[in-house]
């Protein structure tokens, strides 16, 4: 029998060592940490600074007046819909590529996702089907830039301002991505980042609301905690008397001072990795574009620089590939030592929340069979054909912890496709075994 050269059929690893690991660990985050600790302020209520100091300054960073952080990125959306007025009965257009918490942030409020396709060049919003699915109940437009890469905000305002909606921003890949209009999360009213785990800025979790709205601000406040004297505002109306506090229904989502400390400490690195992520993003995808049955998202004129959470890219051609279908091409390079995986298996209104949405996990039918909505909903018959199909059989992702790398590391990327389809026969093969 032949020697076999694939590493996912025994053959050796393209590449021995791991990429780099994530998060990035230093001294002085460990110092700010311990500081926090030894202070016994863990809570920012506490006169705790750490968290107070990073919001402003990661705000500033992203050319908003306002930052307020929060508990996770979930909390981050949840509590940008609320503070920018979107209210029980009305509908807020969604992309169906995203993660869950985008349309569900909505559904905390009251509101009706409704799901609009996305381009399936760039794997965005797709601003040419918006207004065909705006209704008098259209209160908001969700931009996702997803992966990174910054969605089309010149016509995803445009469709705005033409019917007087609010634009909110899903950053939750987003971190010091730009636009040719500016920074990513000032180009809407509010925007909703995370720092969970694997986002390009981390505290384990937690999440931040960027907006240049006063209004919307004092709402956010309003909406993330209960008791809000942290917060110093020119009317001080966060420092009322205790039985005043209270004027609307709110959740706890504050961030904890441990958390504030250590993205306080790892904030003075964003700008430096964002660039090389950019870089790094731009490289690797002249390299993948040169090879067979593989294509790039198409990057825009407007996208001054991708934040690079996730490189997603095409499998467009699966003869060039043996008739391998994509799956298996993801295994094969991920045995090679590349982080390679399909991304989601599916697209958000198919998943059980939405299909099975008046008798499964909505099983109470709120938001959608209230009187303040008075419309019909069935995402049963919900169809976004370009969404539905590239997560059928075209998406490709390698996640962000491999571009803080080198030039050499992203040849490895490239050169883990180049050995499969090379050895393409010796997939095949494996696929009929299997």
């Amino acid at each position: 029998m032949p020697v076999a050269k694939l590493a996912i059929n025994g053959g050796e690893k393209l590449r021995q060592t791991p990429f780099g690991s994530w998060p990035l660990v230093d001294e002085a985050t460990v110092d700010a940490v311990t500081d926090v600790l030894r202070s016994a302020r863990w809570n920012r209520r506490r006169d705790g600074t750490r968290t107070r100091e990073f919001e402003q300054q990661y705000a500033r960073y992203h050319d908003c007046e306002y930052g307020l952080c929060v508990s996770s990125g979930t909390a981050a959306l949840e509590v940008a819909v609320r503070a920018a007025g979107v209210e029980i009965g009305d509908e807020v257009i969604v992309p169906p590529y995203s993660f869950m918490a985008t349309a569900s942030a909505p559904l905390q409020a009251g509101a009706v996702p409704v799901f609009v396709d996305i381009d399936p060049e760039t794997y965005n919003l797709n601003p040419a089907l918006v207004e065909d699915h705006i209704t008098e109940k259209t209160r908001a437009i969700f931009a996702v830039h997803f992966g990174g890469l910054p969605a089309d905000m010149d016509a995803i305002n445009a469709i705005a301002r033409k019917h007087n909606l609010l634009v909110l921003e899903d950053c939750a890949h987003a971190h010091g991505g730009r636009h040719a209009q500016g920074k990513l999360g000032s180009l809407g009213d509010a925007a909703g980042w995370s720092f969970q785990a694997s986002k390009n800025l981390t505290s384990g979790e937690g999440g931040c609301v960027t907006t240049n709205n006063e209004d919307i601000y004092k709402r956010a406040v309003y909406a993330h905690d209960f008791w809000r004297s942290h917060v110093e505002l020119e009317d001080d109306i966060y420092n009322d008397p205790i039985d005043t506090q209270f004027p609307v229904l709110s959740w706890n989502y504050r961030m904890s001072e441990i958390m504030g400390a250590i993205l306080h400490s790892q904030f003075g690195n964003l700008e430096e990795w964002a660039a090389r992520r950019h870089e790094n993003f731009t490289y690797l995808a002249s390299r993948l574009a040169e090879i067979e049955g593989l294509a790039n998202v198409r990057v825009d004129p407007y996208v001054k620089r991708n934040a690079l959470h996730i490189f997603i890219f095409k499998y467009i051609n699966a003869e060039a590939f043996a008739g391998a279908p994509r799956e298996l091409v993801a295994k094969a390079v991920a045995a090679e030592g590349v982080p390679c995986s399909i991304g989601y298996v599916r697209p958000l209104h198919k998943h059980p929340l939405f299909q099975d949405a008046l008798h499964g996990a909505l099983r109470s039918g709120f938001p959608l069979t209230s009187h303040y909505y008075g419309r019909e909903m069935d995402y049963r018959k919900v169809e976004c054909p370009e969404a539905e199909r590239l997560c059928r059989e075209e998406s490709l992702w390698i996640g962000q912890p491999a571009f803080l790398g080198t030039k050499e590391d992203m040849d490895d990327i490239a050169d883990a496709f180049v050995k499969v389809q090379e050895n393409a026969a010796e997939l095949r093969s494996l696929a009929v075994v299997n």
